[in-house]
């Protein structure tokens, strides 16, 4: 009973605030509590930068290739490889100590990077292709994309090239056989990868 009146009391009071204080708070909150804060920033990322109450502040910018990000006052400030919440950790840190006191900063994520796949040989359409950002491409999905298989195209010789730590992995994909065998697990592609559609012999 006590917990309740309690609760009535200060839900009252909260009532009672003046609604530019009540918007005031609000926004603290939004500031504070930044979404996707564990998400890796990518070079080409377009995001948002903004400082609490410094609307001078307020960039939209697109990671540079070298990782970086152009921001008032702070100059090019390293992004890429960090989480959104590293990133704006570093970008409060370098704010409070020469700049503003304790700077209330958020980082959103607005467009991310396209994730590429390169699709080369006996396809319509040579080129990259995109990973839809929901990610979830596979292989016949990728050659798709690509226009399909050009009249000469040897569905059951298809070269995968994917670099993984570092390294050159040199896959062979049976396509035909994936498409005609309902048990075989679908093949995913991956950002990065170059696809090798091979030529018919006959």
């Amino acid at each position: 009973m006590k917990r309740r009146v309690s609760f009535l009391f200060s839900l009252v009071l909260l009532l009672s605030l003046p609604a530019h204080v009540l918007a005031q708070a609000a926004a603290t909150v939004v500031v504070s509590a930044p979404s996707s804060s564990n998400e890796v920033l990518k070079v080409n990322d377009m995001v948002r930068v903004m400082v609490y109450k410094e609307d001078d502040m307020t960039t939209e910018v697109r990671i540079s290739k070298t990782g970086d990000i152009a921001l008032p006052l702070l100059g090019n400030v390293h992004v890429a490889g960090e989480t959104v919440a590293e990133a704006t950790a570093e970008i409060h840190n370098r704010l409070d100590k020469d700049y503003i006191i304790n700077p209330q900063v958020t980082m959103t994520i607005m467009e991310y990077a396209p994730q590429l796949v390169t699709v080369l040989g006996q396809v319509e359409h040579q080129g990259q292709v995109t990973i839809p950002p929901e990610g979830g491409l596979d292989l016949m999905g990728a050659i798709a994309l690509a226009g399909g298989y050009s009249r000469t195209a040897d569905p059951a010789n298809i070269t995968v090239v994917r670099v993984a730590g570092g390294h050159h992995q040199i896959l062979k994909i049976n396509a035909k056989k994936l498409a005609n065998d309902s048990k075989s697990a679908m093949f995913m592609v991956q950002p990065g990868d170059t696809i090798s559609v091979g030529e018919s012999v006959w």
